[in-house]
């Protein structure tokens, strides 16, 4: 159902059992998958695609353009996997360059008020709480939670099954399967109970990580020494190799009790 007070530009791609109500804006240039819902005043722009089943409520701008001086105005893209449910007022800017772009991984879940900056990667399965604001350039990872008002600051990146309070701000880079808390933020623990309950961790590999953030966070000893001490003491298995090869990738030292980028 297409309502006759939307607009939809003659150029747009609808797919089928897409619904668009009174005043929503759909864009030219831009792919509706099978589906999906457009509410009033939320507004689809050039670029964009959503794939199917994916649910944008009042108010928000899902591809606007990026806010970045960088940007000269050349074509430039956003995706939404497959889904995603996208609340009111939230903004989604597409990427700077054309090539690449905003990606929202399927089955994600973005609430109210929220922004996600442009050339940013939202792995599925994901949850942005309320009022969070993203910066460009980060990177989150599978199966991540960020509570309330967090911020994220640019080309940071978040590992799989991370838990962010509210109000923390993320400058740095967060590994794999923490809880992380407080300004400056700090390690709050094992995230444990998603893992376990969501994600089928088995308690063996929740022991291991916990074994290995305690060689991290609370030995004193140096990043560099932790990563050491981590391959002599636990087995190689996947969760393991999650850990240290992230850890390695982003060429983090330890400041306090805080990662932050080298």
């Amino acid at each position: 159902m297409i309502s006759p007070l939307a607009y939809v530009d003659p150029k747009a791609q609808l797919g089928k059992d897409v619904t668009v109500h009174p005043f929503a804006y759909i864009d030219a240039d831009t792919v509706i998958g099978d589906g999906c819902e457009i509410m009033p005043y939320a507004s689809v722009i050039h670029g964009t695609t959503l794939g199917r089943n994916v649910k944008v409520y009042q108010g928000a701008i899902v591809g606007a353009d990026p806010q970045d001086f960088r940007w000269k105005g050349n074509p430039s893209y956003c995706t939404i996997g497959d889904n995603t449910v996208i609340r009111e007022h939230v903004i989604i800017n597409r990427g700077i360059y054309s090539q690449g772009g905003t990606e929202v991984g399927c089955d994600s879940f973005v609430m109210a008020d929220s922004h996600i900056g442009h050339d940013t990667h939202v792995a599925p399965k994901c949850v942005i709480g309320n009022s969070v604001t993203i910066a460009g350039d980060v990177e989150i990872e599978t199966g991540t939670i960020l509570s309330s008002s967090v911020v994220v600051h640019e080309k940071s990146r978040i590992g799989k099954f991370v838990l962010i309070k509210g109000g923390t701000r993320i400058s740095g880079n967060v590994p794999p399967f923490v809880i992380m808390a407080h300004n400056p933020v700090t390690y709050y623990g094992v995230n444990s109970v998603v893992m376990c309950k969501h994600a089928g961790f088995t308690d063996s590999q929740i022991d291991d990580v916990a074994k290995a953030y305690r060689q991290i966070y609370q030995s004193q000893t140096s990043v560099f020494n932790a990563l050491k001490r981590i391959e002599a003491d636990i087995a190689d298995t996947p969760v393991r190799a999650e850990i240290v090869d992230f850890i390695r990738a982003v060429n983090l030292k330890l400041a306090g009790d805080r990662f932050e980028v080298e």
